[in-house]
């Protein structure tokens, strides 16, 4: 791996670190946690003070296909429904090391959508 390579991944570390360091997830108000790839969009509920994860959801468990930002917000609106199955009405938002920006606020939108507060 080329040292630009990973001077890239150790700044995307540092900020998820920062990101992180002022958030955390409780059992009624868990971490909403993102995760993007270049296809897939992952994201779950966490409660800190445990360790568990409370649910999660995926762009696999939609069964619309589309474009990445339909997907993510329809994946966002499936999480906020099993949130509300659970008894979660809020969380905290952890968008990691990605900017609040294309599928990680269509993700948080359709997450609003569905009633979680955010």
């Amino acid at each position: 791996m080329s040292l630009a390579i990973m001077k890239k991944h150790q700044h995307a570390r540092l900020r998820a670190r920062r990101t992180r360091a002022r958030l955390h997830g409780s059992a009624q108000c868990p971490r909403l946690s993102i995760k993007r790839s270049l296809k897939h969009v992952y994201v779950q509920l966490i409660n800190d003070d445990t360790g568990t994860t409370l649910a999660c959801a995926c762009d696999k468990d939609v069964s619309q296909k589309g474009k990445p930002l339909e997907v993510a917000k329809q994946v966002g609106e499936l999480i906020g429904k099993k949130a509300q199955t659970l008894g979660i009405t809020q969380a905290v938002f952890d968008r990691g090391a990605y900017r609040y920006h294309g599928r990680i606020a269509a993700l948080a939108e359709g997450a609003r959508g569905s009633g979680l507060t955010i």
